[in-house]
């Protein structure tokens, strides 16, 4: 196939691009045996490194998606307050929410596609990722940092969203006639939850409520089985049992569940075992995993052409169903949101800065494309291969460093995502008027942290966690009604501040890693390749 073998030589020297995919960089876990044991296979054969992928998406950047995106963000809103029965040109709320239901169609659709595709994306990503670093020591060294600086970041993130929320009580300038309104119109099938003093086990099953609920509203408000609607606090002789049980006893159960901290870890553990693997049983596997990316692909690229018209039709439908009265009363809670999402960016721009020596304008200017598309799809997945690529060929990082940390940062490092959830709790609380204590926060803190780390990088995911935290501070669930119509806008500011959070985590600790050095260990070197069988430069 001569159009990749021109794929394989386009990008020019260095390291970054020596050898056709992760599996074989030069000195890697899976190289030159690699090279060697595989010299008689065709080249289309082996797989590439997933930056490669975004060739795929390049067609979405230069016709300028996220411009289509803000345009239909805006007819969105325009055509759904047209659709409502207080201008006169539809008759009923009932009609006016079929035609929404309609025009929201497309939205549905790309929401189930990047929904769908995520967790093999994952799994691969990841393995490849582990299978392109230069030796078994340089694994140690960033999984070594890695998972203090993603909590580290996650924490701080928190503390800045519930400061926003201190600060400027956003719940202070909500009319109660939109509150009770909003609730009742959106989500009656939301009824408080136990309090603190109450809660149950979360396998106990929700008490039903005599109202019916609507269909329509309740499909953004679905409840993924990974996150259970209340919590209970473990026992110090529960404590090793949850421990153990991070780690799946089924991968089939965890993908079902879509528990996404399960899939990771379990993802980490076949990539480390393949590291250690001889390469030639190691190959087919590395080669099956390059074709399920390219998969992922092509999927991703099919929803992203659905965007603009997901973005105007969600927004359209969302419109219909509160109003655009109801948005506007919430513009206090949304400007909250932003102005700590801010704060957050400046955050990483500064680790950037201080530890990466990489100013906040050459950030910035460098990921400029990569961020619009997250703003555009709300998905730190969906961009990932885009992310791969601007960190190793415009931040310079390298590939071995790159093709770990993005794949696992798209799915444990949501330092926006959680501070948008405290940023919500201080809102609801304000609300519902509820004090919290120094010790509430603490907790809302580590709930947010944990829930963070372990949520799928699609869509909306941030409104299903916020159900997991509002059970600790006794804030009735209902209150989510009360965020769900804006939450869409919100989660695309959000995902753009994860994504950066993740090329800043290369940047940084690809400063701190260091260059390559050779394996101590020689146990962990990779079999080297027969003496009659050519080298990698042959």
């Amino acid at each position: 196939m001569p159009a990749m073998d021109r794929d394989e030589t386009q990008h020019g020297p260095g390291p970054a691009h020596q050898g056709p995919g992760p599996a074989h960089q030069s000195g890697g876990p899976l190289g030159p045996g690699a090279q060697g044991a595989g010299q008689h296979r065709p080249r289309q054969l082996r797989p590439r490194p997933l930056s490669r992928a975004s060739r795929t998406l390049a067609v979405l950047v230069r016709t300028r998606l996220w411009a289509q995106i803000l345009v239909a963000l805006a007819l969105g809103v325009l055509v759904g307050w047209l659709l409502t029965p207080a201008v006169g040109i539809v008759p009923s709320q009932g009609v006016a929410e079929a035609i929404a239901a309609w025009l929201a169609l497309p939205g549905l659709l790309f929401l189930q596609l990047i929904s769908m595709i995520v967790l093999p994306l994952v799994f691969s990503s990841i393995i490849l990722g582990l299978c392109s670093s230069e030796n078994a020591s340089e694994l140690k060294r960033v999984g070594r940092r890695v998972a203090p600086y993603f909590i580290l970041t996650t924490v701080a993130a928190c503390i800045i969203g519930l400061g926003a929320g201190a600060l400027l009580r956003p719940g202070d300038f909500l009319p109660e006639h939109v509150r009770a309104q909003t609730a009742a119109q959106v989500a009656p099938e939301f009824e408080p939850g136990p309090t603190a003093s109450e809660q149950v086990p979360a396998t106990s099953e929700p008490v039903p409520t005599e109202s019916e609920p609507d269909p329509t509203a309740s499909e953004p408000l679905e409840m993924d089985p990974a996150f259970p609607q209340t919590l209970s606090r473990p026992t110090l002789a529960e404590a090793p049992r949850m421990l153990v049980d991070l780690l799946p006893a089924s991968p089939t159960e965890a993908a079902v569940n879509r528990n996404m901290l399960q899939w990771v870890l379990f993802s980490l553990v076949v990539g480390v075992a393949m590291v250690q693997m001889p390469t030639r049983v190691a190959r087919p596997a590395v080669e099956v995993l390059g074709a399920v990316q390219e998969v992922c692909m092509t999927v991703i690229k099919w929803a992203m052409l659905l965007a603009p018209a997901a973005v105007f039709g969600l927004l359209a439908q969302v419109t219909v169903r509160i109003g655009p009265s109801a948005m506007l009363a919430m513009s206090a809670y949304m400007a909250t949101v932003l102005v700590a999402l801010l704060v957050v960016m400046a955050m990483f721009l500064l680790l950037a800065w201080g530890l990466g020596k990489v100013g906040p304008l050459t950030l910035l200017s460098r990921s400029r494309e990569v961020l619009l598309l997250a703003f555009a799809t709300s998905s730190s997945a969906a961009v990932m291969p885009l992310s791969i690529r601007v960190a190793e060929e415009k931040l310079h990082v390298r590939p071995a460093i790159a093709r770990f940390l993005v794949p696992l940062g798209a799915t444990v490092n949501m330092a926006g995502t959680a501070a948008y959830q405290c940023v919500a709790t201080m809102f609801l609380v304000q609300v519902f008027g509820v004090e919290l204590t120094l010790g509430q926060m603490a907790v809302v803190v580590a709930t947010a942290v944990g829930a963070s780390i372990g949520a799928p990088a699609s869509p909306g995911v941030g409104i299903v966690i916020l159900a997991t935290i509002l059970a600790t501070v006794n804030v009735p669930r209902t209150g989510i009604a009360l965020i769900i119509g804006v939450d869409r806008l919100l989660d695309m500011a959000r995902t753009s501040v994860n994504v950066a959070g993740d090329l800043v985590a290369c940047v940084v600790l690809g400063r701190f890693v260091g260059p390559p050095a050779a394996s101590s260990e020689p146990e962990a070197d990779p079999p080297q390749p027969p003496p009659n069988t050519p080298g990698p430069g042959a």
